[in-house]
């Protein structure tokens, strides 16, 4: 099953859920006034959309529903499927062109960025291209030994100190044997870093630096690992790892 089937699979009961509140709302409307708006918006909040999305949402169908005189409430689902399209527009490729590129995985505890970065590693090198880990969560037990896996899994390289370790430091090593060796691809692992744990935060923007200093010309991806069932606390944690590090991109798993 190629990725995006697996997400279209994995999103599939979030959909099912989310289009039938939606079609009971229409279902019980003969015509389009401001309640129907108020109770779609209401099913988009109880479906995880977020309120301020939700809100949007409903802005924009009521102006197009003016300004296409539409009257049929069976007509207004594909206007929702429009938006929320055109909401969801803009996506870019990784830029990733400079040798040595730097992809960054951070994200909280248990969501899956050790396994996520294995994926990544045999992509990667299913392209042709190099690649070295930095095994840098070198504080939850195994972690380096489960990135071992991986990187022996993928047929690439890896740079790990013993657990305990200043992680800061496995990066900079890292870094070193990168550009040694010429590699194309960096990517550092981190530890499950809580979002409320201002210690683990600053850890992690000691990392941002250390990259920011020994490969300031670098292409560099900084990407966040979410649990897809995290529903609304997915944007707290983005608002926190935001503030010591530019996130570029989000990763999903457990769809």
């Amino acid at each position: 099953m190629g990725i995006f089937k697996k997400i279209n699979f994995g999103l599939r009961k979030t959909r099912n859920n989310m289009s039938g509140a939606i079609d009971n709302v229409l279902d019980s409307y003969t015509s389009i006034d401001q309640e129907l708006f108020d109770e779609l918006e209401e099913a988009l909040v109880m479906g995880d959309v977020g309120v301020t999305t939700a809100s949007e949402i409903t802005k924009r169908l009521n102006d197009n529903v003016r300004k296409k005189g539409l009257k049929n409430p069976a007509d207004v689902k594909d206007e929702i499927k429009d938006i929320i399209a055109e909401m969801l527009e803009g996506g870019e490729d990784m830029g990733l062109i400079t040798i040595p590129s730097v992809i960054l995985v951070i994200g909280v505890n248990g969501v899956g960025k050790t396994t996520t970065i294995g994926k990544l590693a045999a992509s990667y090198k299913a392209e042709g291209k190099s690649v070295i880990l930095a095994a840098a969560d070198t504080f939850r037990a195994a972690a380096i030994d489960q990135l071992d896996v991986w990187a022996e899994r993928a047929g690439v390289d890896i740079v790990k100190h013993k657990e305990g370790a200043d992680p800061a430091a496995v990066i900079f090593d890292t870094i070193s044997a990168a550009k040694a060796r010429g590699t194309e691809i960096i990517i550092c692992d981190t530890a499950g870093r809580l979002h409320n744990k201002k210690n683990l935060m600053d850890e992690l923007g000691k990392i941002y630096r250390v990259i920011d200093r020994e490969l300031p010309y670098s292409d560099r991806e900084v990407l966040l690992v979410l649990d897809a069932t995290t529903g609304q606390n997915a944007v707290n944690q983005a608002r926190e790892f935001a503030k010591i590090a530019e996130i570029t991109g989000i990763i999903l798993t457990k769809l």
